[in-house]
């Protein structure tokens, strides 16, 4: 299993940069997660849009869907061109109907809905979800493959259930939108402590911090993270690859 971060800024992309996407690829089959502002452009560089056999989306907050439009015509034009067969699969959640609807671009791309409870199988992958803290509501999501198991946990703030939910997890790709001591639960985000926190609780062997502010020093996150979970830690940058293999 290969993961590449296509975008992990918080809010807006930086310069030439993106907003949260990251790729899955196992035996042929390609599964982005989230499809924010600038990915369609920076996810060129290590595919090309129209392989893509799915998407996740985690919620509908524009940082995490803004080129979700943009990837509709991307599959009509490439499809026109003789370079698409087959319609993208597009999942998301139900709990706003009007957004779910928006997903869908026949016949193009079909919208697939998911539920916080079960699992589904997408491609090689086995996903499962669980609700976060969120404004919006929003869904942190497992994916396991052939023995090893990440966990995204998009737009939160800390719960314990959390935790649990990425128990034992080889990778936590986890939101630290704020400093060690900044409010960050109220606006439904989390601190690299709270990160930490999560990987500390959940066993995580890594722990990839992501949806990174605009301000600071990001190697602060990095050191803050580091005295409360005792893993790797790392920032996620673009085009930052990990592989998982036997």
């Amino acid at each position: 299993m290969k993961f590449t971060v296509i975008g992990y800024w918080h809010g807006y992309p930086g310069s030439g940069e993106a907003t949260s996407s990251y790729l899955l690829e196992a035996d042929g089959y390609r599964l982005l997660l989230d499809c924010g502002s600038g990915a369609m452009s920076q996810m060129q560089a290590y595919c090309a849009p129209e392989t893509l056999d799915a998407v996740i989306v985690s919620h509908y907050h524009q940082d995490h869907i803004a080129d979700i439009g943009v990837l509709h015509y991307n599959r009509l034009i490439n499809s026109k061109l003789g370079k698409s067969t087959n319609p993208l699969l597009l999942y998301g959640h139900r709990e706003d109907e009007d957004e779910f609807k928006k997903l869908s671009y026949p016949p193009y791309v079909k919208a697939v809905a998911y539920q916080a409870d079960g699992t589904i199988s997408i491609g090689p992958f086995q996903v499962s979800f669980c609700k976060t803290i969120h404004p919006k509501p929003c869904y942190a999501i497992r994916v396991e493959y052939n023995g090893y198991s990440l966990v995204y946990t998009a737009d939160t703030s800390y719960f314990p259930e959390l935790s649990a939910f990425a128990s034992e997890t080889d990778l936590l790709v986890a939101e630290a939108s704020f400093y060690e001591g900044q409010e960050a639960a109220s606006f439904g985000h989390m601190t690299s402590k709270d990160a930490a926190t999560v990987a500390s609780e959940a066993g995580a062997k890594q722990l990839l911090l992501t949806h990174l502010p605009h301000f600071g020093d990001h190697q602060q996150l990095v050191r803050e993270a580091n005295a409360y979970y005792s893993g790797y830690v790392q920032t996620a940058t673009a085009g930052l690859t990990l592989r998982f293999t036997p």
